[in-house]
C-alpha cells in the first residue's frame, strides 16, 4: 500500500475545537460522554487526537453542545469575534442585513 503525503504540517495537535467546546458549556468529559454514549476515556481520546470522529459522532457533540458540527471544526468558542456573531445571529435577517453592511463599511474605511 502507498503511503499518501499531503502539503499539511501534521502536528500531532488535534484540528477541532471540541475540548474548547465542552469546557466553554461547562461539561466533565464524563457528563459530555453519557449525553452521546461515549466513556470518558473516549471522550478524552478524541479531543487529544488520539481517536477519530465520524460524522455521526460530530453531530452528536454539537447537539450535546449546542452548536453546530462545522463550529466543532472551525471556531474556539472562546474567541471574542465568534461570541459577537452568536448575538448577530439571534437578530431578526433585516437587523443582521444592517450589521453586515456596518462591518463591511468598517473594513473599507481601515
Amino acid at each position: 500500500m502507498n503511503k499518501v503525503t499531503t502539503r499539511f504540517k501534521t502536528t500531532g495537535e488535534p484540528r477541532h475545537f471540541i475540548k474548547q467546546w465542552r469546557k466553554f458549556r461547562g461539561l466533565t468529559q464524563t457528563r459530555l460522554g453519557e449525553r452521546i454514549g461515549l466513556t470518558h476515556g473516549a471522550i478524552s481520546q478524541l479531543e487529544r487526537g488520539l481517536m477519530g470522529y465520524t460524522q455521526a459522532t460530530l453531530e452528536a457533540l454539537a447537539e450535546a453542545m449546542q452548536c453546530e458540527p462545522g463550529d466543532l471544526i472551525t471556531r474556539d468558542p472562546n474567541s471574542e469575534i465568534w461570541s459577537i456573531w452568536d448575538q448577530v445571529r439571534k437578530l431578526p435577517p433585516e437587523e443582521q442585513k444592517r450589521v453586515v453592511a456596518i462591518v463591511q463599511a468598517l473594513q473599507k474605511a481601515a
